[in-house]
């Protein structure tokens, strides 16, 4: 591998810290692993906080303290969920020193998607050992610290948390250990860390006037080869982003196997299911968006308290950047999908930017991940690409390794753009939902359009993208609203024959009927999914609830067959082929469509109906076994309309067309 070599050969490496690691540390530990048989033992050094109260997870116990070198006295102070509270007597900032350790859980290879964005224990064993930041494994002086840990390993095992590696000690034998070092200067939230039976491979960046950048992979066997296009891939999504917004403000970058399905980034790396690295399109997308969140998120810090517009940003520069050097048409295919996902969310549950916090659920990311993205779409469309770089930079050389709101994103805006942006933050910050706009009448007299837009009340202020067909050739306009209901003239060069509005999806809004064909993330998303069965075998009733179990974020009712039509709530029809062919005749619901009839092992589509009927969605399949491989691929593919699969593979999917609408002009 040209530029990359595995670890096997080191004995012992001293590396030379940066600067910024002779800061004193707030938390320093030494932590010994011993995954196989799930053991912890730790020795935490830190300033005894001013409370005397230190927290730790439950099956771990302190096993010794003392005080500026003296023994000190402790003991549990009660519970808070699953982690223990221990009072410490001794004076606030004393030195302490603090042994303390105990069994952990063994690793739950059955935490799906949606288990795992909530919390979670710290977890070990031989194939990985996960111990996240919020799991209680360490004792946390404050709310953001500097650390240096020192990992101590079974010879077999690989293991690392954010930071920079100052040291690393190699086994020559096997009943040596495997030691690293790791710091980390800046104010961090927390610390977690990653063990693992890893090929470690590394590759080595120049840097003027600055250390190399270490990057490295932490990969199993099975996908080690894989190592090289993704330290690669590491080193130009780093270039990239530095020539962009400012200096990679880190010393490394590692990306990190997990057993588990899994796709955090942390300071210095991300840690993705070892599932998911193997898929090809990985490294052309959920890479580079885990790169530049260690300058938004992990280089800027959101202000939760006021809204996480990290995930948006990064969104923006990342995942929809790459569309719009993919094409026009890949980029206003994601604007599509976000728009359709946002309709997908009950109402109710639409909340503000300002309110959202994380991916905790379908409809958090729905707002905070794609309607965050459309604004700073729309704020960029506003105020220019220059201005928007530029503010974009100011924003990071003012609030590098520091907490920032959207007011502090403001700010920085409109000093770029030298324009007061108050009124755009808050009717797409602070406000909840969306602009439900329309044309209500479009008329002509000759070559002079009047055009009538409504929008829902209170009305946004809108720069409205209108689409105006004359005759073989079209022109776009943007109309200024700003009221529930204007009227504008237009004078144009030839007489209008229809209009069309935002046909290339710009503005964030509720969409018509005619762009919204049914889509997945509807039964994802809704409140009370109800489930029909087809068939009567008990072996298939089971395949089919735990599935709708795994595709619902609520669970589902299961209903007879003649309850279908009486309510409103998404149904889904599960089983295999030939019995929900019969149900779904008996239902007067039509058959699979042709262009799905005999492809793959399980076919999955939804069912447009007419207003006031209950959506559906079908999933048939040619075995027990078939329905089995869709709990975990299923749903992934909320954006989709209908599939077909092999197996745990899609081999088919597609959204229903839905053009929108040209309105006639009249006369």
């Amino acid at each position: 591998m040209r530029g990359a070599h595995a670890l096997a050969a080191f004995a012992l490496c001293a590396l030379a810290a940066s600067p910024a690691l002779a800061r004193e540390p707030r938390l320093e530990l030494d932590v010994r692993l011993d995954p196989a048989a799930h053991e912890l033992s730790a020795s935490a050094r830190l300033g005894a906080p001013a409370n005397s109260e230190l927290a730790l997870y439950r099956t771990l116990a302190v096993r010794s303290v003392k005080a500026d070198g003296a023994s000190a006295a402790f003991e549990r102070a009660g519970r808070e969920g699953d982690t223990v509270l221990w009072r410490i007597r001794a004076r606030a900032g004393a030195k302490l020193e603090i042994e303390y350790g105990g069994r952990l859980p063994a690793l739950d290879r059955s935490l799906g998607e949606r288990s795992v964005l909530g919390a979670i224990p710290p977890m070990a064993s031989s194939e990985g050992s996960y111990l996240p930041a919020s799991g209680g494994w360490y004792p946390s002086p404050a709310e953001r610290f500097s650390y240096r840990v020192t990992l101590s390993l079974p010879a077999d095992q690989r293991g690392l948390v954010p930071g920079t590696l100052v040291a690393e000690q190699l086994p020559e034998a096997h009943d040596e250990r495997y030691r690293a070092t790791f710091a980390f200067a800046e104010p961090a939230d927390g610390i977690d860390l990653m063990a693992g039976p890893y090929v470690v491979s590394e590759k080595l960046v120049p840097r003027a006037g600055a250390a190399p950048l270490r990057l490295r992979t932490y990969f199993t066997p099975e996908i080690a080869p894989l190592a090289a296009g993704y330290l690669d891939d590491s080193a130009h999504y780093i270039a990239m982003y530095s020539k962009e917004i400012g200096a990679y403000p880190f010393d490394g970058f590692s990306v990190v196997a997990s057993p588990l399905p899994v796709g955090f980034g942390m300071p210095t790396l991300t840690y993705i299911g070892a599932q998911v690295l193997r898929l090809p399109f990985i490294r052309a997308t959920s890479l580079g968006h885990e790169v530049l969140h260690n300058w938004w998120g992990n280089g800027v810090y959101p202000d939760y308290a006021t809204g996480n517009w990290s995930e948006g940003l990064t969104t923006f520069m990342a995942d929809y950047a790459y569309k719009e050097r993919e094409s026009a048409e890949a980029a206003r295919a994601m604007r599509l999908a976000w728009l359709r996902d946002y309709a997908a969310v009950p109402p109710g549950e639409q909340g503000s930017l300002a309110a959202f916090r994380s991916r905790a659920h379908g409809a958090a990311a729905a707002v905070g991940y794609g309607k965050a993205a459309m604004v700073f779409a729309m704020l960029r469309d506003l105020i220019g690409e220059d201005a928007f770089l530029r503010g974009m930079r100011e924003f990071w050389q003012a609030k590098r390794f520091q907490v920032a709101s959207w007011a502090d994103l403001r700010a920085a805006f409109e000093r770029a753009s030298g324009r007061r942006l108050g009124w755009f933050f808050s009717q797409w910050v602070e406000r909840a939902g969306a602009p439900d706009l329309r044309i209500a009448q479009a008329r002509a007299a000759g070559t002079v359009l009047a055009l009538t837009l409504v929008q829902s009340d209170p009305p946004y202020r809108l720069r409205v993208p209108v689409e105006i067909a004359q005759g073989a050739h079209s022109e776009m306009r943007a109309i200024a609203i700003g009221r529930q209901r204007q009227t504008v003239k237009l004078r144009l060069a030839s007489e209008p024959d229809g209009v069309r509005l935002d046909p290339d999806l710009q503005l964030w809004r509720i969409l018509p009927r005619d762009q919204l064909p049914p889509i997945l993330r509807q039964w994802i998303l809704a409140r009370a999914p109800r489930l029909v069965v087809a068939g009567d075998a008990p072996e298939v009733t089971q395949a089919s609830e735990r599935l709708a179990v795994r595709l619902c974020e609520a669970a589902p009712r299961r209903i007879a067959p003649d309850e279908l039509e009486r309510g409103e709530e998404p149904a889904l029809v599960i089983g295999l082929g030939p019995d929900v062919q019969k149900m779904l005749a008996a239902l007067g619901l039509p058959p699979e469509p042709a262009s799905l009839a005999g492809r793959g092992s399980a076919q999955v589509w939804t069912v447009e109906r007419a207003p006031g009927q209950a959506p559906v969605a079908v999933i048939a399949a040619r075995d027990v076994e078939s329905l089995a491989a869709l709990e975990r691929p299923l749903p992934h593919y909320g954006a989709q309309s209908y599939l077909a699969f092999e197996g745990a593979r899609a081999i088919e999917r597609g959204v229903w067309p839905a053009p929108g609408r040209l309105v006639p002009v009249a006369r």
